[in-house]
């Protein structure tokens, strides 16, 4: 895989750490037994190519900046979230609060920058795509896995501090998404979009039904309940909303069958997130439908990942 790699790394490759990590953390959200030893392989694999991909970055240079920049802080962020699932212990926590604080402060660069520099004309923002959600997602991210950083600290102001901090991060995503939407749904009726991109929806809807299910586990005392109120009022709704979308993404690619490239991988990372969501959503309210459901997301995430890292093999960027 390392000799496909451009001279120059293109932050897209990220998207492969990204839809790799997924599969790891989302199986041990699911109610079945023995997967946790699988999925630790699978992390350990996504958390080596990482390794590789930012020693390739660095000896190579950065490309240009461009929407894709918001992969490697949402890569971060999954192996390190990973670490607490698989390693755990002070050494797992260790290390997913590194990879956090700098998947977090990337994140918020990007979330700033690259929007920056398409109001002044740097970036290309002539065609809307929904890659322009891309940098404004991790911060969403930020929120899902602090909320399980936030679940090791003690009652006090630092276990306060970070829970208020995830939520600005949910709404700093939530509503950067919701002004975008609009104007990538008008751009889905005109056509022209290749199908794989519209699977990256996906990600702000299930990656923040996950994050207020979770915050709401966590928010400290008055707040506790209100918290998993909110989880619930605004999960349900947006996870229906991602269910239509991934029927329509469904459809729309295989009516299109598009040839491979490595925007594939929106076909996992975002799918992940519906899984992460429905997990969370079952454990809330108990539902076995909707548990049912979780582990039919997660059968068609792995049957996508299987066909997108097959192909990404032997294929160059």
């Amino acid at each position: 895989m390392l000799k496909s790699a451009p001279a120059r790394l293109a932050p897209k490759w990220f998207t492969s750490v990204m839809g790799t990590s997924i599969v790891a953390n989302a199986a041990v959200t699911l109610p079945v037994h023995g997967l946790k030893p699988v999925a630790a392989v699978i992390w350990a694999c996504a958390a080596a190519w990482l390794l590789v991909l930012c020693w390739k970055l660095v000896k190579s240079g950065p490309a240009p900046l461009e929407h894709f920049w918001g992969a490697p802080p949402m890569a971060l962020l999954t192996i390190g979230a990973g670490a607490l699932n698989f390693i755990g212990g002070t050494t797992g926590l260790a290390i997913d609060w590194t990879l956090w604080t700098a998947g977090t402060a990337l994140g918020l660069f990007t979330t700033v920058t690259v929007p920056y520099r398409m109001i002044t004309g740097r970036i290309d923002a002539s065609e809307v795509s929904p890659t322009w959600l891309l940098p404004v997602v991790p911060p969403m991210v930020s929120a899902t896995t602090g909320a399980a950083l936030a679940a090791h600290l003690p009652d006090g102001q630092g276990k306060l501090a970070l829970v208020l901090a995830c939520y600005g991060f949910f709404g700093i995503s939530l509503f950067a998404t919701v002004a975008l939407l609009p104007l990538i749904w008008g751009r889905v009726m005109r056509g022209g979009l290749p199908s794989p991109t519209l699977w990256i929806v996906l990600g702000p809807l299930g990656q923040s039904t996950t994050a207020a299910l979770v915050l709401g586990e966590v928010a400290p005392a008055p707040y506790g309940n209100a918290a998993r109120a909110f989880g619930l009022l605004y999960s349900v709704p947006t996870f229906g909303f991602a269910m239509v979308w991934l029927a329509l993404a469904i459809a729309v690619t295989v009516k299109e069958r598009p040839e491979f490239s490595l925007s594939w991988w929106a076909f996992t990372f975002p799918l992940g997130t519906c899984v992460t969501g429905a997990s969370a959503l079952a454990a809330r309210t108990g539902s076995a439908v909707v548990t049912g459901l979780a582990v039919t997301l997660y059968v068609l995430l792995v049957a996508l990942w299987f066909s997108v890292a097959r192909k990404t093999r032997w294929r160059q960027a």
